[in-house]
């Protein structure tokens, strides 16, 4: 079902892309976002033990091929991570030191994500119009802690991949300036984690979007 979901998305993606090329309408917004982010495993010994608060913040480009329809990606960073605990415990490697019976394990994450959505845009009423956007991210890390300052990047796979949901509006400040709110949900296909534990530790988000678009 999750491959199936895939291949329509990649679909959609990819014939909004090539009809976005023909045309010659595009948008950047700067984008500074907070998010709350949560780590959920597949393994029943392993449990999200909480949410941590985070930031996204960077460039979006939107690329209309239809009045109302967009091709949407840019390059942001990502602050997020989230928290597992481990019953029983187990031993692991953190900051080169191998630890024994660690009953939990805390992942400040900090990724380069790449978005790449497909965005819907009402037309403009009383300054403002709404939109939807769905699409699929994937962000490379570029630093991980344990949240006391100890590296664990050894710990951490270094690429993500997943898919996003998300809407909100715009509202116009005159001209083609706008100010975006929305909220976007984001769910991880791939193992965030990288350890001696058998399971799959998704990254999901849930981001508060603000933005500018010029």
């Amino acid at each position: 079902m999750r491959q199936a979901t895939l291949l329509i998305i990649f679909g959609l993606l990819l014939s909004a892309s090539l009809k976005a090329q023909e045309n010659k309408k595009t948008r950047l917004a700067f984008v500074l976002s907070p998010q709350l982010s949560w780590l959920s495993s597949d393994n029943s010994s392993v449990d999200g033990n909480g949410n941590l608060f985070g930031y996204n913040f960077g460039v979006v480009m939107d690329r209309f091929f239809d009045t109302n329809y967009a091709f949407s990606t840019g390059f942001t960073i990502n602050t997020t991570g989230g928290k597992l605990s481990y019953d029983p415990p187990t031993d692991m490697e953190i900051g080169g030191n191998t630890l024994e019976n660690v009953s939990e394990a805390t992942y400040h994450l900090k990724y380069i994500e790449v978005p790449l959505a497909l965005k819907l845009v009402t037309n403009e009423f009383h300054r403002s119009r709404y939109y939807g956007q769905f699409g699929l991210y994937s962000q490379f890390n570029i630093k991980t802690n344990d949240g006391n300052g100890n590296s664990i990047s050894e710990e951490v796979n270094f690429f993500d991949f997943g898919y996003q949901l998300g809407g909100g509006m715009e509202y116009s400040l005159g001209g083609d300036t706008y100010m975006m709110l929305g909220l976007i949900y984001s769910g991880g296909f791939l193992d965030v984690t990288d350890n001696e534990v058998d399971d799959n530790a998704n990254l999901n988000r849930l981001t508060f979007q603000f933005g500018i678009i010029f």
